[in-house]
């Protein structure tokens, strides 16, 4: 396969495409069709004139699914090449493992097709740099699926600080918290692929590897050569959330500490991280475990996650500790708790609390709108590149072990030859499409 005219700087594949107006129906495309695939093309076909015509998922099972729910008269196919090959797909949602988000992105743009690709943007860093390429090269419209950023009251979180409200904010913690303990993912023999199953596929630009049922499906996360685990995963959000907040896009230092303790199964990840961010003006704390549930609260929500008695005890969100108070986060709402004058009468700021829903749905509508009106999405590629560029950084950081200083402006580390081998990595032929850098 050649790296066709992304690599070149060819443009010829946009000169057909349609204009759309506000009342033209929308074509789309799903790759990746297992849960969070069907799901968020379910939420993207409610807005007005949305049509999936198209599936594509190298499982079979999971193209069934989805074609269930699709539309009349849609088509099924293995290769994800043959979808975009469509000329009457006018959009893509791309919900495949972290492995498979660039080179569809990117062969997207090039078809002339607008993008919405899952979270984690790409698996490396170079990747996303090179998606963030493609779109800009194409003049596609492409989002970044970290919904928090269509979520209202992240809005307001973000106005509460930026004003002032919450005094003078220097601290930063973001946690993501589970107890998996003892077997975590579990582990299974090498085994014979399943029928219907295209493996080569699957792996795609990943290196070759036998086929194992706990590489493949929702486990695929805990394994270096699909993803980046929890980090880059959950974590992707929070991150997102903060620079939102915090109106920055990149630390300048990162160090990291961690392990594998715990856990007797097949995965490879840390089931105990903690990274450090060094950001102009604060620091950020990545806190993760697998091995214990407990919120920052010390009270463990478990599966009560909705009815946990305050968000610091839920297993994931976010905290912004200011001069005058303390304000809790995540997607379902946030909280705030007032530091009080040093007499200890008086509140610095009021206490109150907001309660939301998930965002997916305003997120994929905003797409679709963005789409409509030529114009930059909620979470624009830029935008989910940095973000998930984050969680990048604190897994490389723990990997070479060091503290790392990042040149956001060519990103890349400062003098450390290393660390900047991470960023990227030579995919399998014939997906050697992105170029190391």
């Amino acid at each position: 396969m050649q790296r066709r005219n992304f690599m070149e700087g060819g443009i010829a594949a946009l000169s057909a495409r349609r204009v759309l107006g506000a009342n033209d129906r929308i074509r789309a495309g799903l790759i990746g069709c297992g849960g969070r695939g069907r799901y968020v093309a379910g939420l993207m076909a409610r807005s007005p004139g949305v049509e999936f015509t198209a599936v594509c998922d190298v499982y079979a099972a999971n193209a069934a699914a989805a074609l269930r729910r699709a539309g009349a008269g849609a088509r099924a196919c293995s290769d994800f090449r043959k979808l975009l090959d469509d000329k009457d797909i006018d959009i893509v949602l791309i919900a495949t493992p972290d492995h498979w988000h660039a080179i569809p992105a990117i062969l997207a743009c090039e078809a002339g097709k607008d993008v919405y690709v899952e979270k984690p943007l790409a698996h490396n860093v170079r990747e996303g740099r090179a998606m963030v390429a493609a779109a800009r090269r194409y003049n596609r419209i492409v989002q970044t699926g970290t919904q928090q950023r269509s979520a209202p009251h992240f809005a307001e979180v973000a106005g509460i600080i930026q004003s002032g409200e919450l005094g003078d904010v220097r601290f930063v913690r973001v946690w993501n918290f589970s107890n998996m303990t003892p077997d975590g993912i579990g582990r299974e023999a090498d085994s014979d692929v399943p029928e219907g199953l295209d493996w080569d596929m699957y792996l795609g630009p990943a290196p070759q590897a036998p086929f194992n049922r706990k590489r493949f499906l929702g486990t695929f996360r805990w394994f270096w050569d699909y993803a980046g685990g929890t980090i880059t995963d959950f974590g992707t959000h929070r991150f997102d959330t903060v620079h939102q907040i915090m109106g920055v896009d990149a630390p300048e230092k990162v160090s990291a500490s961690g392990g594998r303790f715990t856990l007797r199964d097949a995965g490879e990840m840390p089931d105990v991280l903690q990274v450090t961010y060094d950001y102009p003006g604060f620091v950020l704390s990545y806190e993760a475990s697998n091995i214990s549930a407990h919120g920052l609260g010390g009270r463990t929500a478990g599966m009560r996650y909705y009815n946990a008695r305050g968000a610091e005890d839920r297993p994931n969100g976010m905290a912004f500790y200011g001069t005058n108070g303390a304000l809790f986060a995540d997607r379902i709402g946030y909280e705030i708790y007032p530091d009080f004058n040093r007499s200890g009468n008086e509140p610095r700021i009021s206490a109150r609390r907001r309660n939301t829903t998930d965002a997916t749905e305003l997120h994929a509508r905003n797409f679709v709108e963005a789409v409509r009106g030529r114009r930059r999405p909620a979470a624009d590629v830029e935008t989910g590149h940095r973000s998930t560029l984050v969680g990048h950084l604190g897994n490389i950081a723990f990997k070479t072990g060091k503290k790392l200083k990042w040149d956001a402006g060519r990103e890349s580390f400062v003098q450390d030859a290393e660390a900047d081998r991470l960023l990227g990595r030579t995919a399998r032929k014939p997906w050697d499409l992105i170029p190391v850098i």
